[in-house]
């Protein structure tokens, strides 16, 4: 049977995680006949493989495809498996992904009712270990002081948005809209969203459509997470620079304001007292959430936890802003 949903994953070493996210697909509210999965594999080494033949024999029913990614690149990944797919939707989902059962039903619901050119809904963010630090790290990320007004990881109720998480397009979008952009190895959803919404298309949140993720679980793997993060977001702002928001600005601000600060001590009087006034605030607010948080999750670990995740968060993604953008206006 012609399958009406594609699911496209880009994968790369993730043999521990993409038999799950088959499974979840093959426990999916909507007939497995109609669904097609399209994965992007850039060469793994790991066994994930042999994971997808595994998960293939045990689920005969799923039309499974598997193309070959030699770039590794995930907005590369995205294009190989937009051009390898069939259906008259197509639902991009991470390796390290676990949707709800209904995930594909309630994106199509949505597509239905709004008319959207992208639909997305609410990350549900869990430790990435069994750690103190890695509970630390996935409370910051689902929380405002580290996401911001980012609804898919905040909620919220339905409205147009941004950007959204694991998108849900109509073909003929994805068509309008054109490929990925191959030259950003990060915010590649982003850029697209923002050219959606440039053709007068709709994004869409909808807290009903749900998915696990898993977030980082250590503060080494979340500090490069978001340093490249924010060195693609301003390689992305090169193209379009209004679209940038203010929870977008206040990180690099914070970390130009602290180095400017720290400059300036043996030339201006009141530097010092500026930069102890700065971080001083700075520290109390991360330690009052931190306080917070570990009152309402009753875990006295995330009074350190959290502001250290946020923290890094911040740091990470303030410092590589300024040298992606420094070095984008180099070239």
């Amino acid at each position: 049977m012609s399958p009406n949903v594609s699911i496209i994953v880009p994968c790369y070493n993730e043999a521990s995680t993409i038999g799950g996210l088959l499974e979840a697909i093959s426990s999916q509210t909507h007939a497995i006949e109609e669904t097609e999965v399209v994965i992007a594999d850039g060469g793994s080494t790991d066994g994930t493989r042999e994971a997808i033949d595994d998960s293939a024999r045990n689920h005969p029913r799923l039309q499974l495809k598997v193309v070959d990614n030699p770039g590794r690149s995930i907005p590369a990944a995205l294009n190989l498996a937009v051009a390898a797919s069939r259906g008259a939707v197509v639902i991009r989902l991470d390796a390290h992904s676990t949707p709800e059962p209904d995930y594909v039903e309630r994106c199509l619901e949505t597509l239905e009712r709004r008319q959207a050119a992208n639909v997305g809904g609410l990350w549900e963010i869990k430790p990435g270990r069994d750690t103190w630090i890695a509970r630390g790290i996935a409370a910051a990320a689902a929380h405002p002081l580290g996401a911001g007004d980012a609804r898919y990881r905040t909620s919220g109720s339905e409205v147009p948005v941004e950007t959204v998480p694991f998108g849900a397009y109509p073909r003929d979008w994805l068509d309008r809209v054109g490929q990925f952009n191959e030259d950003l190895l990060t915010n590649e959803d982003y850029e697209y969203n923002e050219r959606i919404r440039r053709l007068g298309g709709v994004v869409w949140f909808n807290p009903a459509i749900r998915s696990a993720y898993l977030a980082r679980g250590s503060l080494l793997a979340l500090s490069r997470q978001y340093a490249r993060y924010g060195f693609w977001k301003a390689r992305m702002l090169l193209r379009f620079p209004a679209s940038l928001r203010l929870r977008q600005a206040l990180p690099p601000l914070f970390v130009l304001s602290s180095l400017a600060l720290l400059v300036s001590i043996p030339f201006v009087r009141f530097a010092p007292a500026a930069l102890a006034v700065e971080w001083g605030a700075y520290a109390a607010i991360l330690l009052s959430a931190g306080l917070v948080e570990g009152v309402r999750r009753r875990s006295a670990s995330m009074l350190v936890g959290f502001p250290l995740a946020v923290a890094a968060m911040h740091l990470a993604w303030g410092g590589a802003f300024w040298w992606g953008l420094l070095t984008g206006l180099l070239r």
